[in-house]
This record gives structure tokens, C-alpha cells and sequence, in this order.
């Protein structure tokens, strides 16, 4: 915590040599990216927080951090004694960062801000909403360069091709559908900045960024020609040779301002993505198109090739949870294990499978009282003993070529209560309830997030975060632009559409319960009355029937789980020796 205060005052110094009363850390990289290279962990490095999502705001003499409900007890454990207050996001009550502000400074006071760090959009909205205290948003570059004793730089890991096996379209076609979209809009060149519309557009796939496949650089697409912008020992001769080929020009990463200054035209740009520092560069002759990132809604849209690899690598994730499920079930109560030792091991069994890469996100492992923090990241350290009994949380994923997975299982360790029966099966109702949905095209998500939410409702529960997120093919577990929440969503659910399905709820101090499957959107039945829309399953993986109140399933629900199961032990008992066929066909019998 001393060291935590000794970086703040350092800021505060700065910030007096700036001229400014107050800096604002948005948390996130040039690239608007939420997880990011060691180099932009500026949030954790000056709060402590090692939360995905928050931002910090300090003054002279107050300092603040605000994140959402999945963050609320890990932050107010790891903000404990910095001196800086947690500001929960979306609670009746907290004010925003420009409210408090307000409070906090004097009319002509400034901002500080990085504007290579924030984006356009979010420029722009807190010089508007800071103007009703008469407050300025000054740019004022990095101020934590000179606190941050030993930062690290940037990482320069090996760039490698996404095989078309895999991809399943060529760059050829990609840049091909861009350009035709540019053309819509009348636009000479996209500008792209987040790394995945990237990794994406160019099938490239990198490691500056833990668990996901992506590498920092920047893209610009001409009606002929493009630039990457990269640093270029990132790749090897044969794949620069190749990209030459293919008109893709390769620059400097750092040449990109340049480059913008030097350009002339109408550039299509995504506000919410490109960050302010790279608006300040274009040349003043710049027709400028506000337009979402082309890639970003391609992408979302899997094509046929990408889902049916979904399919493939979601049974070979679903034989690596079984393998895991075994494993737990023969060392319970017989052996020491923590909730480390279980990142450990599913980690292990997923290594075992083809074209595996490693993790998709930090597994969250929750037992008991930790499942109620809902990222809650587990260490050596930190790490709760399991024993027989309560509710084990575990959410994880892997990255494989062939595609990307996201599950979350929680099983009752010994013999559940009745309110904890009751609490899992509300959980679970959600979670069928949103897979059995219909729904007309052009529905947005937030129109179907009650559907996950209603069983909980009806009882007086509820959870604070999102229903489902977009998942990325070999990419970024978190995807858009669609989601399923409470709040508003432009983007409308489309087939093709890869998302999380994970409603949940959690009991602070006792436990957390969240079941999660991924599910991609599909047409469904016409009646007569339009296009209906609904939603397949795609995870492979028992689901616990110890904690299930059948009581409060109705014939619909029973038969969807039992029909399910039954999918689960036709796909997965293949691939399994005979011992564990057993235990699958155990797990999936029907109730």
C-alpha cells in the first residue's frame, strides 16, 4: 500500500509540473483494448486494482476508482488502505467521474488526460460533460512515464499466420468485403486500430496480449492497397514476403501519425475505437466518416466453416471438462487441493487436445465464499482449500486454432441446502429459458435479457452484470458489438452470432453460482408472422444435477436438460475411455 501512495504522490507532482488538478487513467492500451500489454497496466500500477474494466481519476487530494458489479469485492479488498475510494459503476447514487469532479475542483481547472488512451468518443463526452463545471480536458501525454521506474516495454513476440485450414476465408476475400463496404460509404480508407479487427482482416495471430491471439499494430485499407503497421521483427521473411505479394505494405509500428499526416482523402473512422491522439494527426483535408469498424461486424458474423470448427473444438473442450470432472471427483476429500490446483488442472487436460494455445482469460475459480467475487483471480497465494462440501465455481476457457471456448460449471461438493438448491435452479431456469427463446430479426439484446433474469425476479434475486457477450473465432473471449444486458444495445442479435449464455447469482460471503454454455444464433421456424431468430447450443459438458430443486423445473425445462445430456454423452463418449464413459454416462442421465 506504501508503494501504492508513493506512486500517487509521484503522479501529483507531475500533474502540478502539467498544470493540471486532476488526471484521468482510462485503464486501457492506444488500442481501446480491455485486457492489455504490460505496458499499459497503468490502472493496476497506480491503484493496485487488477480488474479487466475500470478507470482511475485523481486530484491534488482525492482519488478514485470506479468499476462494475463483477469488481465490487475484489476491488474494495485490493483498494484497502491506498487512500483511493471505489465508485461503484451503475448503483444508484455513485456519481460519474465528471459529477465528482465537479464537486472536488474549481471552475478553469484542468483535466489531465492521455489522449493516446482515450478514445475519440470518450474525449469528446468528458470535454461535454465537464464543461457544465466549466472544467478543460487538457492532453497532456503520459504522466506515469516518469513515476513508472522500469516499465516495461513493448512486446515484440512472433506474428504468425492463421492458416486458411482454419480461417476458412482468405485475406484476398476479407480485404475484398471491406473495400466493398468502403465503397458503400464512399470512403478512400479504414482506419483500424482495435487489435482483433485486425488479427482478423489480415488472418494473423500474435501473444503480446495474455490470453488473447492479437499483436500490436495498425491497419490502413486503400481501394487497392494496405499498410500494416508493425513492428516488423515481429514477422519472419516468409511471411513479409508473402504479405508484400498481397499489396500489404509493411510500416514501422510508431510511423502511423506520420503516415495519417501524409494522407489525403475520406477516411472511414470508428469514433468509439480510434484514440485521440490519431484524430489530432490526420491532415486538416480529411473528410472524416464516424462509421463502425467494418471488421468489427464481419467478424461477429461467423461464417459456416467457422461455426462447424466451433463444433469440433467445443467437443474437444467439452472431453477436456469431463476429464477434468473425473479428476475432481476421485480427489475430493482424499487429497489437499486449492482453488490454484484446479486452474492448474483444467488448464492441463485442455493442453492435451489438438491445436490447443493456451488460456482464453484467467480462470476464475470460486469456492465457497470466493465464488461471490465474481472475477475473483486466484493465485498460489490466495487460494481457498476445497473440501467435500459447498459450491465449486469454476469459469474457464481455451484458445484453440480452430476456434475459441468460454464454459462455466459450478458443482455442489456434498450435500446441498434447500435455499442453495433453490438458488442454482433459478440459476439454471435463466439459462434454458434464454437457450429456448424465439424471437423476431432485428431484436436487440437488452429486449432478451429478461428472459435469463425472470426466475430470479420473481424471487426477489438478481445478478449485476451482462447475459452474454460476443466470443471471438480464435480471438478475444469478450467480442461485439452485440450483447445481451440490461443496458441499451444498438446492434441487434443476428444468426451467425457466437455468444456466452451466463446468467448467475451470487451470495456474498457464501457463494457464487454461474452456468455458462456458448450459443450462436440461428433462423428458426417461419409461421407466417416474419423471420424468426433463436439459439443452438454449442458447449459440450454435464451440467451438475445434484443442486436441482425439480420442483421448480417445468416439462419444458426437464426435457431441454435431458435432451441436452443425452447430446452430450452421444458426442463426448467417443473420444473417452471406458471408465470415464461410465462416469459421462453417470452425469448424464436423465431426471
Amino acid at each position: 500500500m506504501n508503494k501504492i501512495q508513493q506512486r500517487i504522490t509521484g503522479l501529483r507532482e507531475q500533474m502540478q509540473k502539467a498544470g493540471v488538478q486532476a488526471c484521468y487513467i482510462s485503464g486501457t492500451d492506444p488500442h481501446q483494448s480491455e485486457y492489455v500489454p504490460d505496458r499499459w497496466q497503468s490502472r493496476s500500477f497506480i491503484s493496485g486494482f487488477t480488474g479487466s474494466a475500470g478507470l482511475v481519476v485523481i486530484t491534488l487530494k482525492a482519488a478514485a476508482l470506479w468499476t462494475d458489479s463483477r469488481y465490487f469485492l475484489q476491488a474494495e479488498s485490493e483498494l484497502e488502505g491506498t487512500g483511493i475510494q471505489l465508485m461503484r459503476m451503475r448503483v444508484e447514487g455513485t456519481p460519474g467521474p465528471a459529477q465528482w469532479l465537479g464537486h472536488l475542483l474549481e471552475p478553469g481547472d484542468k483535466l489531465g488526460v492521455d489522449e493516446s488512451c482515450l478514445s475519440m468518443e470518450q474525449f469528446k463526452n468528458l470535454e461535454s460533460d465537464l464543461a457544465v463545471s466549466k472544467i478543460e480536458v487538457q492532453p497532456v501525454g503520459d504522466l506515469l512515464d516518469a513515476v513508472w521506474n522500469n516499465r516495461p516495454g513493448l512486446p515484440v513476440k512472433p506474428v504468425y499466420e492463421h492458416e486458411i485450414q482454419f480461417a476458412g476465408k482468405s485475406r484476398y476475400k476479407k480485404l475484398e468485403e471491406i473495400r466493398q463496404e468502403m465503397h458503400r460509404h464512399k470512403a478512400d480508407y479504414i482506419l483500424l486500430t482495435a487489435l482483433d479487427d485486425i488479427a482478423w482482416t489480415f488472418n494473423l495471430r500474435g501473444s503480446d496480449v495474455d490470453y488473447n491471439p492479437v499483436f500490436l499494430s495498425y491497419a490502413v485499407i486503400g481501394k487497392e492497397k494496405s499498410w500494416l503497421f508493425i513492428d516488423s521483427q515481429k514477422l519472419d521473411k516468409d511471411l513479409m514476403l508473402k504479405l508484400s505479394q498481397e499489396d500489404i505494405d509493411i510500416r514501422a509500428y510508431s510511423g502511423i501519425t506520420k503516415f495519417l499526416n501524409e494522407l489525403q482523402g475520406s477516411f472511414l473512422i470508428d469514433s468509439s475505437k480510434t484514440n485521440q491522439q490519431l484524430l489530432n494527426s490526420l491532415n486538416a483535408s480529411v473528410n472524416i466518416i464516424y462509421q463502425q469498424s467494418i471488421p468489427t461486424e464481419l467478424k461477429a458474423l461467423k461464417t459456416k466453416e467457422e461455426i462447424n470448427c466451433f463444433q469440433n473444438v467445443m467437443r474437444k473442450d467439452g472431453v477436456a471438462m469431463v476429464e477434468f470432472l473425473y479428476w475432481l471427483n476421485q480427489i475430493i476429500g482424499k487429497e489437499k487441493i486449492t482453488e490454484y490446483d484446479i486452474a492448474l488442472k483444467l488448464n492441463e487436460f485442455r493442453a492435451k487436445q489438438e491445436h490447443f494455445k493456451g488460456a482464453s482469460f484467467h480462470p476464475i475459480i470460486g469456492y465457497q465464499d470466493h465464488g461471490a467475487i465474481v472475477h475473483f483471480k486466484v493465485t498460489k497465494e490466495t487460494a481457498n482449500e476445497i473440501e467435500p462440501e459447498g459450491f465449486l465455481l469454476f469459469d474457464s476457457g481455451g484458445q484453440y486454432l480452430d476456434g475459441t471456448t468460454d464454459i462455466t460449471r459450478t458443482v455442489a461438493l456434498g450435500e446441498p441446502t434447500s435455499v442453495e438448491k433453490k438458488d442454482y435452479t433459478l440459476v439454471l431456469k435463466g439459462m434454458i429459458n434464454l437457450t429456448m427463446v424465439r424471437f423476431p430479426v432485428n431484436t436487440q439484446g437488452c429486449n432478451l435479457d429478461i428472459i435469463a433474469r425472470k426466475a430470479l425476479w420473481d424471487n426477489g434475486l438478481n445478478y449485476g452484470h451482462g447475459t452474454c457477450h460476443g466470443i471471438g473465432y480464435f480471438l478475444n473471449v469478450h467480442e461485439g458489438p452485440m450483447s445481451i444486458r440490461q443496458e441499451y444495445n444498438e446492434h441487434t442479435i443476428k444468426p451467425g452470432m457466437v455468444m456466452s449464455n451466463e446468467p448467475a447469482f451470487y451470495r456474498e460471503g457464501k457463494y457464487g453460482i454461474r452456468t455458462e454454455n456458448v450459443i450462436v444464433c440461428v433462423e428458426k421456424e417461419d409461421h407466417g408472422y416474419g423471420r424468426f431468430l433463436g439459439f443452438d447450443t454449442l458447449t459440450l459438458c454435464p451440467i451438475d444435477k445434484k443442486a436441482i430443486d425439480i420442483n421448480l423445473f417445468d416439462q419444458k425445462e426437464i426435457d431441454w436438460l435431458n435432451d441436452y445430456h443425452q447430446w452430450v454423452f452421444d458426442e463426448l463418449s467417443p473420444f473417452l475411455d471406458n471408465e470415464k464413459v461410465d462416469f459421462l454416462r453417470e452425469l448424464t442421465t436423465a431426471i
